[in-house]
């Protein structure tokens, strides 16, 4: 059974950098077909996908948020990492993390929540 667990700050100052951990148990962030996604919820604008990390490692972004995302993988922790540079009150959501197999949303973390406030 694959289980997904997102960890990290539940509070972040305006214009720091937000940094998310997704650990991944029960399966391999490297197995074949699968891409790892952020994806967020936030009051009035409902599920955002941010980007996602493909099993070989290519990462791909939202346009919305280029220039201020980075996903990156650990093969040895076998986790997912989220970076969101300058951050505003806006960025205030629940994060997930998600593994998509082709067209299937397969598996989803039960999220965590990040405010952004002074």
């Amino acid at each position: 059974q694959v289980q997904l667990r997102e960890s990290g700050p539940g509070l972040v100052k305006p214009s720091q950098t937000l940094s998310l951990i997704c650990t991944v148990s029960g399966g391999s962030i490297t197995a074949d077909y699968y891409y790892w996604n952020w994806i967020r919820r936030s009051p009035g604008k409902g599920l955002e996908w941010l980007g996602s990390i493909k099993n070989s490692g290519n990462a791909y972004y939202s346009p919305s948020l280029r220039g201020r995302i980075s996903i990156s993988r650990d093969t040895d922790k076998n986790h997912i990492t989220l970076h969101l540079s300058s951050v505003t009150p806006e960025d205030t959501a629940v994060y997930y993390c998600a593994a998509r197999r082709n067209t299937v949303w397969e598996y989803w973390g039960q999220g965590t929540q990040v405010t952004v406030s002074s």
